[in-house]
This record gives C-alpha cells, structure tokens and sequence, in this order.
C-alpha cells in the first residue's frame, strides 16, 4: 500500500462522525461506477499462451512449491 493510500485510512479514520457524510460524497466522485471499467482487465492476456498447459501440470508445479 502507498504511503498516500495509508495517510488517507489514518485521516478518515479522525474524521469526527458528522463530517463522515460529505467526506463519503467526495471521494466517491472520483470513482468510477464498474460498468464503466474495462473487463477483463489488461492483464489477463499478460503471459503468452492459452493457459491450457499450465492447467495440465498444475499438480506437478504444486509439488514443486509453485508461487514460493
């Protein structure tokens, strides 16, 4: 998490409860409904190929310790 991302919990969480509502309404203007973002995200074609011959030896790379 970013140092901004981090500053921005520890203010809202100061925040005195009536000011909650508006702070809420500000920062949602800045987002962007879901229907309006891209699926599927970029990243899904990221890697070269079509998946199937990781999926097939799924159970070997597992054993192997895969993603540690």
């Amino acid at each position: 998490m970013s140092a901004d991302r981090d500053e921005l919990l520890r203010l809202v969480q100061e925040l005195p409860d009536e000011q909650v509502r508006q702070a809420l309404s500000d920062v949602r203007k800045h987002l962007r409904p879901a229907s309006e973002r891209p699926w599927p995200p970029a990243f899904f074609s990221s890697a070269p190929g079509d998946g199937i011959s990781i999926a097939e030896q799924a159970d070997e790379l597992l054993r192997e310790g895969f993603g540690r």
